[in-house]
């Protein structure tokens, strides 16, 4: 064999070459790679890089589920949007079923009033003079109709009856300019708009220095109300009649519809609603104090002794809307009974017939039938609001029923809001409530017996 190298080289690897060298030594002798070099990771890098690839796995298995999870997330709540959705129209659903039922009762009921109607005026031979006095109108047809405009001068275009110069309108200018009371527009300053309801917009304003409340009708009641003027009026003559310390003070009113029909009054912020239930709307769970007993049944006492100066006076002013959000506060506490945009006067035996005026949750069971009634439906309206008072909650808050469906209820005599609970004290207040919304107006009491059954209860108290 021959051999390269130096003599000491060829001696070496003649005698050590045979041999078989240790893995370990020879790893040893060996130069130490340098990762910068040649880019391959140590032992220790290469054992590192063996946990990061199992962290790397576990990293990637969390994003996995994290997006499973997301996924989840994002179903869910398209679930839970579409089952709000559901229960949405079958809301609707119901409110359409209880609108139809009401829908039909009315028609039932007008067609039971003008048979009514048809009777009394077949009894009291109107029927009759109709009938004779429609064929006179039509012999009187057949006559050539040149006849009838001969000499005939040319007629002016007739106006809109709401704004012609109405003579109830006149008459109440008259009155208000003979006692003070008359204001022009110019002479009030509107201020930020305080309440609005479904006929008109109600504004703080200055007058003669004096902060005022401007009940501002709108435009558009006039237009497009025949009798718009009529209805101004009254309110205006009722209103100015009043002079009592829990009756809502006139001002004075600008007189000028359509653009300025304002009611001017005196300005109280605070409604009873609010006193009692705090500025949300109508909730189960209270959101203010419920105030002391004491002064609840003294509110109580003040809108009878309204209602009861209303009643008695010739003729007797039925408020027709009695409601606490009708019932203003001032500033030490006292009531104010104001709203009479449905009010009107009756004379002693006198019915109205207008179906349906006021509130449903406070409404008569006899004017949701669209039967006559008198000032008794007032009576009603005040028992609901003194049962309202003692318990502290809203009428039929204890049911999911919306007011069409509370009006059918109550117009047959099936429905009344949840007496408080007799603790002993309030036993008598439980029974004249039950008095005050009987389905049977002519057993309700007057308000001169219930102020008088409120003072007796305050004394025992």
């Amino acid at each position: 064999m021959i051999v390269a190298g130096t003599p000491q080289q060829k001696k070496a690897q003649l005698f050590g070459g045979s041999r078989k060298s240790s893995p370990v030594a020879a790893a040893a002798s060996l130069p130490a790679p340098s990762p910068a070099k040649h880019g391959k990771p140590t032992s220790a890098a290469r054992s590192q890089g063996c946990c990061r690839g199992i962290n790397d796995c576990m990293s990637i298995g969390s994003i996995v589920s994290k997006n499973q999870q997301q996924h989840h997330h994002h179903h869910h709540q398209s679930t839970s949007k579409l089952e709000q959705q559901v229960e949405d129209l079958k809301l609707e659903v119901e409110k359409q079923k209880e609108l139809r039922i009401m829908y039909r009762k009315r028609v039932e009921r007008t067609q039971d009033y003008l048979k009514y109607c048809l009777h009394i005026a077949q009894e009291n031979g109107v029927l009759e003079l109709m009938i004779n006095n429609k064929e006179d109108q039509h012999h009187q047809s057949l006559l050539p109709s040149n006849l009838d405009n001969i000499n005939a001068s040319p007629q002016p275009p007739i106006r809109s009856p709401s704004l012609q110069q109405n003579s109830d309108l006149s008459v109440t200018i008259d009155q208000a300019k003979m006692n003070g009371w008359y204001i022009n527009p110019n002479e009030i300053e509107l201020k930020e708009k305080i309440g609005q309801g479904s006929t008109a917009e109600i504004y703080r304003g200055i007058w003669r220095g004096l902060d005022v409340a401007v009940k501002c009708i709108n435009p558009e009641f006039f237009h497009t109300n025949e009798s718009g003027v009529t209805f101004f009026a009254q309110e205006l003559d009722t209103l100015c009649r009043q002079r009592h310390r829990f009756v809502l003070q006139l001002m004075g009113a600008c007189l000028e519809p359509p653009d300025h029909g304002w009611v001017v009054t005196e300005f109280l912020s605070t409604t009873l609603k609010e006193w009692l239930h705090g500025p949300s709307n109508r909730r189960k769970q209270r959101t203010v104090p419920l105030p002391p007993f004491r002064e609840r049944l003294a509110k109580a006492f003040e809108i009878a002794q309204a209602m009861q100066y209303l009643h008695e006076q010739k003729p007797k002013v039925c408020h027709r809307d009695l409601k606490p959000s009708n019932i203003f506060l001032d500033d030490a506490c006292h009531v104010r009974v104001a709203d009479f945009g449905h009010a009107r006067f009756l004379t002693d035996e006198e019915m109205a017939l207008t179906g349906e005026t006021g509130t449903y949750v406070y409404m008569a069971p006899e004017v949701i039938r669209c039967e006559p009634y008198n000032e008794k439906c007032d009576v009603y309206s005040f028992g609901i609001i003194l049962n309202e008072l003692i318990t502290g909650d809203h009428p039929y808050i204890e049911t999911d029923y919306g007011p069409t469906r509370i009006a059918v209820e109550v117009g047959e005599g099936k429905l009344r809001p949840a007496l408080p609970e007799d603790d002993g004290q309030v036993k008598e207040l439980i029974e004249l409530i039950q008095h005050l919304w009987d389905g049977d107006a002519s057993t309700r009491p007057s308000f001169s017996f219930i102020t008088s059954a409120l003072r007796d209860l305050q004394k025992k108290i």
